[in-house]
């Protein structure tokens, strides 16, 4: 790929907003500049080879705005490919145009991406349309927070007060008492609605509304930069906000899960308003020697069952099968066995499909299940599974008189904490700025305390609440004197969820 350099905007803070197109440039990239107001969690995706520079603040100073202009050229004329990360729009309240026009004066080709401009996505979060019939016809957009001094933007706030409409209004902390009575100054109505979003689009969102008047008077603490929206269409906001009136909204949740089996409750809390906070504890690795696997994936057809544990068995089991040059039709008149609906779903995707499913997602009830089928002596069962794995399941089988085969198919491992972009869990947890931390196995309990000391642990977990997703997991964590307080019903990570929702839902 020709070097090249992509001006990507990721939007107002939650990552969710950056576009597919940013998505696929700033994944393919070398080199990757970024702001302070870039969240955190885009930093993983670009390549683990890429090069990730900190440029600083969104709005930097002359001087350090021309060292990032120079280093933008510089690594493109080392013929890298250019991701430059920036809060909200490039060409909005922000010097990516600056940047570009550099670019273009020293013959450096360059993209723009758009992002969400951060006053239009901070308004529809907070439940605040910039536009409503009968609100007005025009919409300002005013830069407020140029440096730190409490000076009011040079503007003819007079003008703006006569013009209508809605006034949007970028401002520092120390600017917005400043701009507040500059608009009662000139003309705005002291009884116009208005309200100053701060953190906008994050977890972290608040809102502050009411009259001109009344924020004027309220004795404003916060030291953050806001948006203030002025006009009727705030009015609306009571009637709009949805943002912060999700279930889990503003909840700090630690997630243990491994990184590549994250996803689905990440998406799931973000989309109930928490804040997920991924803190992997384990890490799935190939089996130390591949050739048991290997054999027993060969020896597939001659199984009377094969029982997977977990979701990862079966991607380990399918991949090997396949590099094998092996078929699924090899396992015609193999039963198999899924220990939940996450296993189940995971082998149905291979276009297998399930012939027992037990109905608790434990080891005990598939044997138990296994059982009231009928006599199992002599049955062959083969168990491709995690090399920490519980030996309740094939003693019990043996115990009935199986033939029971185990191999292991991944290992769990330690993983590594605290990667760029990662919070400091350990601070989080030690400040009490974590609501709730999540274990979905035992080996998260495990890795958990390895890390952070058996003594440390208990002390650390008892500011918070812990959700524990089954059994198995609640009684390891117990082992290490850690407290459970939310245990679903049904051992899966949407009934994880449901019971955390219910938790506070009771509080």
């Amino acid at each position: 790929m020709r070097p090249m350099v992509y001006l990507i905007g990721t939007g107002p803070g939650d990552p969710g907003l950056l576009t597919v197109r940013g998505l696929r440039h700033l994944a393919a990239a070398d080199v990757v500049l970024y702001d302070h107001l870039v969240h955190p969690r885009l930093l993983r995706y670009p390549r683990l080879d890429a090069e990730k520079i900190d440029v600083g603040s969104a709005s930097p100073r002359p001087l350090d705005q021309e060292a990032i202009n120079y280093l933008l050229v510089e690594k493109a004329r080392e013929g890298k490919v250019v991701a430059r990360l920036k809060w909200g729009d490039p060409f909005v309240f922000d010097r990516g145009g600056q940047e570009a026009l550099f670019l273009h004066e020293h013959g450096v080709p360059f993209e723009v991406v758009p992002g969400i401009p951060a006053a239009i996505g901070t308004a529809s979060y907070a439940g605040v349309p910039l536009t409503y019939p009968g609100a007005g016809d025009t919409v300002t957009f005013v830069r407020g927070h140029e440096d730190e001094s409490s000076t009011p933007p040079d503007v003819d706030w007079a003008s703006l007060a006569r013009l209508g409409g809605t006034l949007v209004c970028y401002a520092g902390a120390r600017q917005l008492p400043e701009i507040l009575k500059a608009l009662l100054a000139n003309g705005f109505n002291k009884e116009e609605s208005a309200a100053i979003i701060y953190d906008g689009t994050l977890p972290t969102q608040r809102t502050t509304d009411g009259t001109l008047q009344e924020l004027v008077e309220m004795k404003n603490t916060r030291t953050k930069p806001g948006i203030l929206v002025v006009g009727r269409v705030v009015g609306l906001r009571q009637h709009l906000r949805w943002f912060d009136e999700r279930p889990l909204f503003g909840k700090r949740i630690v997630i243990t899960r491994s990184r590549e089996q994250a996803g689905e409750l990440v998406d799931l809390l973000e989309s109930l308003g928490a804040e997920p906070i991924e803190a992997p504890m384990i890490r799935v690795a190939p089996p130390d020697d591949y050739g048991p696997l290997d054999k027993a994936v060969a020896e597939a057809g001659t199984y009377d069952w094969i029982i997977f544990t977990s979701a990862n068995g079966v991607d380990s089991f399918m991949r090997r099968l396949s590099a094998a040059d092996g078929d699924i039709r090899d396992l015609k008149g193999v039963k198999l066995v899924a220990i939940g609906p996450a296993t189940a779903e995971r082998l149905a995707r291979h276009g297998l499909k399930v012939d027992l499913e037990p109905a608790e997602s434990r080891a005990e009830a598939i044997v138990q299940a296994l059982r009231e089928r009928g006599d199992i002596t002599g049955t062959r069962f083969l168990l491709p599974r995690a090399d920490i794995a519980r030996e309740v399941l094939p003693d019990e089988l043996r115990k009935s008189g199986a033939d029971v085969t185990e191999v292991v198919s991944y290992r769990t491992v330690l993983a590594e904490i605290e990667r760029e972009g990662d919070p400091d869990i350990y601070r989080m947890l030690l400040e009490k700025r974590v609501d709730v931390v999540t274990f979905t196995s035992a080996s998260t309990v495990k890795n958990f305390v390895q890390i952070f000391g058996a003594e440390q642990s208990p002390d650390l977990l008892n500011a918070t609440v812990v959700a524990s997703i089954g059994p198995v997991t609640a009684e390891a964590a117990e082992q290490y004197g850690i407290k459970t307080a939310i245990m679903p019903k049904e051992y899966t990570i949407p009934a994880l969820v449901d019971a955390i929702v219910e938790h506070f839902r009771q509080r």
